[in-house]
């Protein structure tokens, strides 16, 4: 499962909130609550994540093993 935990904590870090992120950067509210809840999100959002909060992968997201992954 990704898990994207790290991805608030460098969010409180940063200059960048919530609201800046949907107003100025335009995230839509379901991606960020998509990311609230460790739903998927796509590659390019990852990006554009890292380039707004000038950040690498590590501090959006981890992988974390579950039970509940697909199966391979």
């Amino acid at each position: 499962m990704i898990d994207y935990t790290p991805f608030w904590r460098t969010l409180e870090k940063s200059d960048e909130n919530w609201y800046t992120l949907t107003k100025k950067h335009k995230l839509s509210d379901s991606t960020l609550h998509r990311l609230k809840h460790n739903k998927d999100i796509s590659m390019k959002t990852v990006n554009d994540l890292c380039r707004i909060l000038n950040c690498e992968i590590k501090d959006i997201a981890t992988y974390v093993p579950s039970d509940k992954d697909q199966a391979l």
